[in-house]
C-alpha cells in the first residue's frame, strides 16, 4: 500500500490543482476508506491513519460515510435514471426535494431554484435581486450591501460580496467596489443555555453606523447578503442574532431583498434549523447547499417569496419574466434523489415540524461535547479564543496557523483537520459519538500546544 500511494502521491504533484493551493504543492495523504465519521489516510511512507473527520468534508457530510440510505437512495435513483435535462421536462426527485425545501424553510419561501454549487445559488440570487428590482421599476439598483468579514463563493459575483480586504479573495479586490460593505457585526458567545453573550454598546454602534451607510447607498442598492449568526470560511466569526433584525428592517426601510446564505449554516449545524430562525427574521431569498445530500453529491438551492416570483413574472424590465439561468446539470435526478433521503435522516418519521427532529438532539449533543472537549486548549499560551456554537467548534490562536504541522499532529492523534488563518476549528458529522468529539477535542489540543505552545 505505501509503495502504491507514494505513487499517487507523485502523480497528484503538478497535475491537480488543490484547494487554494499551488499546483505542485499535491496532497500530503490519499484516503483509501471511508465509513461513518471516519476516514482512512495513507501517508506514503508506509503510515495507514484512520482518523475521526472533524471537517465533515468541508461541513457537508452530516450523516457520516457510506449512510445505508443515502446508499440506497443512490442506487434506486440509478437503476432508474441517473441525469436527464432540466429544461421543458421535470421528474419526481426534483419535485419532491422542492416541497420538501418549501415545507421545511423559515418564513415564506415557496419557489425554488435548483443549482449545482452553493456559490452558484447566490451567483443565482444575485441575478434575481437585480431582475427584481428592475421588474419593480428601479434598473438603477445595481449594487448590494453585504458584510466585511463574509464569504459567499469562489464564482465571480459571490467573489464581489465577500470581504474584498481580508477575505480569502483579496487578490480579486477590484470586483468588491462595486459593492457596499457594512463593518463586520460584533462578536458574540453562544452560552448554550439559550443565551447569547455581546457587548451592547458595541452592537449599538453597528446598528447606527449600518443605518447611515445603508440610507447613504440606499438609491443604488438591490438587495442585503449575509451569512447568518456564524461567518464561515470569513474567520468563524459568531454575531448577535439582533444584526439580522436590523439588516431586515433596513431591508424592509428601502425595499431591499434580504438574500441568506444558509450554505453552511442550513439543516442544523448553529442549533437551529436555519441559522435565521435565532433571530425570528425571514428573508425574502436564502440559498442552502453543503449538507443538502449529507455530502455525497453537488446540489445547492436558492429560495424566494412570492412576492419575489410575482414581481418576476409580471414580465417587467428589460429581461422578461425568465431567471436567467440555467445549469446543465440543474435539478439532477440523482442528487435531488439523495438530498431527499439526506432530509429523511435531519427530520425523522415525524417529518420538519417535529420538535423531536434526529438533527436537534444530534447538534445539541455536539455542541455540549465540543465544548467539553475543546475547553482544555483554552489554558494553551498560544490560544486566543475557543468559542463553540451548535455542531462547531473553533481554536483561535494569536498568530497564523502553521497548517502542514498542526494537520500532522492532529493526524497522529486520531483527526482530520483542515485548518486557515488563525484558526483551528471542527465542524464534524452529526452522528460523531462522545468518544469521537473528546478524541477531536484531545487531538486539536495536542496539535496547537505542541505546534503553537503550550
Amino acid at each position: 500500500m505505501s509503495v502504491d500511494t507514494m505513487d499517487l502521491l507523485a502523480r497528484d504533484s503538478g497535475l491537480l490543482w488543490h484547494p487554494y493551493a499551488s499546483l505542485d504543492a499535491g496532497a500530503r495523504y490519499s484516503v483509501s476508506a471511508a465509513r461513518g465519521s471516519r476516514i482512512t489516510l495513507e501517508d506514503g511512507q508506509g503510515g495507514s491513519h484512520e482518523v475521526i473527520d472533524g471537517m465533515a468534508s468541508w461541513w457537508s457530510m452530516v450523516h457520516g460515510y457510506r449512510n445505508p440510505a443515502l446508499d440506497a437512495a443512490a442506487h434506486a435513483q440509478i437503476d432508474r435514471f441517473s441525469h436527464v435535462m432540466f429544461g421543458g421536462l421535470t421528474h419526481e426527485p426534483a419535485v419532491e426535494l422542492a416541497e420538501r425545501l418549501v415545507a421545511m424553510a423559515p418564513g415564506d419561501l415557496q419557489h425554488v431554484f435548483l443549482a449545482d454549487s452553493g456559490s452558484i445559488s447566490v451567483e443565482v440570487a444575485l441575478k434575481l435581486a437585480l431582475q427584481y428590482q428592475d421588474a419593480s421599476g428601479k434598473p438603477e439598483r445595481q449594487r448590494f450591501l453585504a458584510l466585511r468579514g463574509g464569504y459567499h463563493g469562489d464564482t465571480f459575483a459571490a467573489m464581489s460580496i465577500c470581504d474584498p480586504v481580508d477575505g480569502m479573495h483579496a487578490a480579486f479586490a477590484p470586483l468588491g467596489s462595486r459593492q457596499v460593505f457594512l463593518p463586520r457585526p460584533p462578536a458574540a458567545r453562544h452560552t448554550g443555555s439559550g443565551d447569547w453573550e455581546f457587548d451592547a454598546e458595541e452592537l449599538e454602534r453597528w446598528e447606527a453606523e449600518a443605518r447611515s451607510i445603508a440610507a447613504e447607498h440606499a438609491g443604488e442598492l438591490a438587495g442585503i447578503v449575509c451569512e447568518p449568526v456564524l461567518q464561515g470560511a470569513g474567520g468563524m466569526h459568531i454575531y448577535p442574532p439582533r444584526v439580522l433584525n436590523v439588516l431586515r428592517e433596513i431591508a424592509d426601510r428601502h425595499e431591499l431583498l434580504l438574500i441568506v446564505d444558509e450554505i453552511a449554516t442550513g439543516f442544523g449545524r448553529t442549533g437551529k434549523l436555519f441559522a435565521v430562525e435565532w433571530a425570528g427574521v425571514e428573508p425574502d431569498v436564502m440559498c442552502v447547499g453543503k449538507a443538502l445530500t449529507g455530502g455525497y453529491l453537488s446540489l445547492a438551492a436558492m429560495m424566494c417569496t412570492p412576492k419575489v416570483a410575482r414581481a418576476m413574472g409580471s414580465g417587467g424590465g428589460s429581461s422578461g419574466s425568465a431567471l436567467l439561468h440555467g445549469p446543465t446539470f440543474m435539478g439532477n435526478p440523482l442528487a435531488c434523489a439523495v438530498a431527499c433521503a439526506s432530509l429523511d435522516l435531519l427530520a425523522g418519521p415525524d417529518g420538519a415540524g417535529s420538535g423531536s427532529a434526529p438533527w436537534r438532539a444530534q447538534v445539541a449533543r455536539l455542541e455540549r461535547g465540543l465544548r467539553t472537549a475543546l475547553e482544555p486548549a483554552r489554558e494553551l499560551a498560544g490560544v486566543k479564543d475557543v468559542r463553540v456554537l451548535g455542531g462547531v467548534g473553533v481554536i483561535q490562536l494569536h498568530e497564523p496557523v502553521r497548517v502542514a504541522e498542526v494537520t500532522r499532529v492532529a493526524v497522529e492523534h486520531g483527526a482530520w483537520v483542515r485548518p486557515f488563518r488563525d484558526l483551528v476549528y471542527v465542524m464534524p458529522p452529526y452522528i460523531c459519538t462522545d468518544d469521537e468529539l473528546r478524541v477531536l477535542g484531545s487531538a486539536l489540543t495536542e496539535a496547537v500546544g505542541a505546534v503553537h505552545g503550550a
